[in-house]
């Protein structure tokens, strides 16, 4: 087996990085109408996190001087990654205090996404927030890059060049799962995450970035309990829609601590929430999720 190890050091995780914000960084072919592309890898399907990313970036490029409160999506079929997506722009309301878009992505002349977001003038009031649970701190866990080298020599050789490339974001969990022989656990995990290198000040491109990552792990959370992976190839999932809820401003840049519970699996569906912290234990976004979750095979649990 071929060790990538030598491809993937701090070097490559900050190109890693430099490649996310240029996927990120959609072009404008005509008013209200962008272009985006996907990372050249091998899956057959285009990551979710990346078109909830690059429709909330071609939402901003419509909106002046406010900031993103909440977004609700829509994934009605996979992203082809070998050609562009257009992300078409409805301006639907510039209120004086709220802004609303809707974002339609678009493939081989089908929707293959939507979203809607609203945006808001900056403004105080009254403050409260759930409290960030006691987890110990990200310098203390081994990273997710370190858990997948210790099992990469058991993988398919696809398998381990996947898990081996660069990642823009860096990943620890606090309580991981077996990948290769999972035993049934609760459906709740905590994950502390951040961007592998330091990114500019801006809050609009923290958000989208953090927006990326919010797609990474969420769905794992509700098939925890049944001690599959999907690495048997025996699971079939899928995100079917994603809401994410922005209530302070963070740095995507720092270690944020994402914690998740799924409080209900059935009709081959799982349900999934998300509350992402600062290491200050400000609860800065909230995120809920179903999706597709599908077993051809016998569940341990």
């Amino acid at each position: 087996m071929t060790d990538n190890s030598a491809n993937n050091g701090p070097t490559a995780d900050k190109d890693a990085v430099e490649d996310l914000i240029q996927i990120l960084d959609l072009e404008q072919i005509e008013v209200n109408l962008f272009r985006g592309h996907s990372p050249d890898v091998s899956w057959q399907r285009v990551f979710g996190g990346q078109v909830i990313g690059q429709a909330l970036v071609a939402a901003y490029r419509t909106v002046e001087e406010r900031i993103c409160h909440s977004l609700h999506a829509y994934f009605i079929r996979p992203g082809d990654p070998k050609i562009p997506i257009l992300y078409e722009v409805d301006r639907s309301r510039d209120g004086k205090s709220f802004t609303t878009r809707r974002v339609v992505a678009i493939q081989h002349g089908k929707q293959i996404f939507n979203l809607a977001a609203s945006f808001q003038v900056p403004e105080t009031g009254f403050e409260h927030q759930a409290s960030m649970p006691d987890v110990p701190a990200p310098e203390d866990l081994p990273n997710e890059r370190e858990l997948r080298k210790a099992i990469q020599d058991r993988l398919p050789p696809d398998i381990a060049r996947h898990f081996a490339r660069p990642r823009p974001i860096e990943i620890r969990p606090v309580n991981p799962q077996d990948y290769i022989d999972p035993l049934p656990m609760e459906p709740a995990q905590h994950v502390w995450f951040r961007a592998r290198k330091e990114v500019e000040d801006s809050p609009a491109l923290h958000q989208c970035i953090t927006a990326y990552a919010s797609d990474m792990t969420l769905l794992d959370t509700c098939i925890r309990p049944h001690g599959v992976s999907w690495l048997s190839g025996k699971l079939q999932t899928a995100s079917l829609d994603h809401a994410m809820w922005f209530h302070a401003p963070f740095r995507s840049d720092d270690w944020l601590l994402y914690t998740q519970d799924s409080p209900s699996a059935s009709g081959a569906r799982g349900f999934n929430r998300g509350s992402i912290y600062t290491r200050s234990g400000q609860l800065v976004a909230s995120v809920a999720q179903e999706g597709l979750i599908r077993y051809h095979g016998k569940p341990r649990g």
